[in-house]
């Protein structure tokens, strides 16, 4: 899951890790006066979407005063942002947060995630703050610093410090830095995120540490654990497709191709995606039902998948074990005549009750193209949407 800009500061405030102050507002009138609260210097208008690269679009814009910082809110709230994160179609603003100004001396980037090759959290570093860290990484690695840290003790004040001798820091910026670390670390774990990105983290003129901007990514699985973080969730922030499926509790996540993919089971989903691909074809999803769902869900997850413009054939994969293939068969059939089926739909049934699933396929009058192993509906598939 991820939270707004000014949720995440919330967040990072609690545990000791610098952050300006700023006022979320959702009218110009508002922003005036978060402006005015902030003391009437330099501020900082922020636009609030869930991507990345706002201030190449315009979404972030330095006001002089309150009533500058009213204008340049009244220019965004309601404006489609474009952002590279967003794609061509933007992303409509529907809050900003004015934020204090500050002398900027120098800016970094620090970032904490879950290495995989090692299991371990990995505090990144690097003197090239302010812009696309991907593209740092790409062109010059060599400029990522990694520190690796150890599950039983925690971040070290040792391996904060050298972090900061290896970004140039002096004097009493070092120790600044060690508690800026230290904090995040501190409410990486304690939220059970999965990314925890300061960019750009500044140091001022005064020799002060500041996340001027911050972003947090939290474990789905873990977010009954954190109720209050939860409650954070942004609705208008995310695909309406994902937020139906997780309503019905089904794994789903849009992507960019034609093929609509519904499958029981992550592995067998993914591996399904795989030779779409690897037969020419585009996966437009990934999508598990699930090892217990129901007839209901099938349906739920059925329409999920023709509500994308995109899609021009549906591949529907099922290994029955626990779901069975013939209530798999009847959810496939009801979701259909609901929605008026008028694309190719390929299905491939195996395991439990198969013959019977097959049986009420064959007699529901629907344009179904039967397959007898994946290759096949993969191809078939592939063909349908090609067509």
């Amino acid at each position: 899951m991820k939270i707004h800009e000014y949720q995440a500061k919330e967040i990072l405030r609690k545990f000791g890790v610098a952050v300006p102050r700023g006022y979320l507002a959702v009218t110009p009138l508002e922003a005036e006066g978060a402006a005015r609260q902030l003391g009437g210097g330099i501020t900082a208008v922020k636009a609030q979407i869930h991507a990345g690269g706002r201030g190449k679009g315009g979404g972030v814009r330095l006001a002089r005063s309150p009533d500058e910082a009213r204008q340049h809110a009244e220019a965004m709230l309601g404006m489609m942002l474009k952002t590279p994160q967003t794609g061509p179609e933007g992303q409509e603003v529907r809050k900003v947060y004015i934020e204090e100004g500050c002398r900027i001396a120098q800016e970094l980037y620090l970032g904490m995630t879950l290495d995989r090759d090692s299991g371990r959290i990995t505090l990144m570093a690097s003197s090239q703050g302010g812009v696309d860290i991907e593209e740092v990484a790409a062109k010059t690695p060599e400029k990522i610093l990694k520190e690796a840290v150890d599950p039983l003790t925690g971040l070290l004040a040792f391996q904060a410090r050298r972090v900061a001798f290896m970004l140039g820091l002096t004097g009493e910026t070092v120790g600044a830095f060690v508690r800026f670390a230290t904090g995040l670390y501190n409410a990486y774990v304690a939220t059970d995120a999965s990314l925890a990105e300061i960019n750009p983290l500044v140091i001022t003129v005064q020799g002060d540490v500041l996340a001027l901007d911050a972003k947090l990514n939290f474990d789905d699985s873990a977010l009954y654990r954190h109720p209050d973080i939860a409650a954070m969730r942004d609705p208008d922030e995310e695909d309406p497709r994902e937020n139906s499926a997780r309503e019905h509790e089904l794994s789903y996540i849009a992507l960019d191709g034609d093929i609509g993919c519904m499958v029981n089971g992550a592995g067998l989903a993914m591996a399904t995606m795989d030779i779409i691909k690897l037969t020419g074809g585009r996966p437009a999803n990934f999508l598990d039902v699930g090892g217990g769902a129901d007839e209901e869900r099938v349906t739920a997850a059925f329409k999920i998948l023709l509500s994308d413009p995109q899609v021009k054939a549906v591949l529907v994969n099922i290994f029955g074990g626990i779901m069975k293939c013939d209530i798999i068969a009847n959810g496939i059939v009801a979701a259909a005549r609901q929605v008026g089926l008028s694309i190719p739909l390929v299905v491939r049934l195996e395991g439990t009750n198969v013959d019977l699933g097959k049986e009420i396929l064959a007699h529901s009058e629907l344009k179904i193209v039967p397959a007898d192993d994946l290759g096949d509906a993969a191809r078939k598939a592939v063909a349908a949407a090609r067509a």
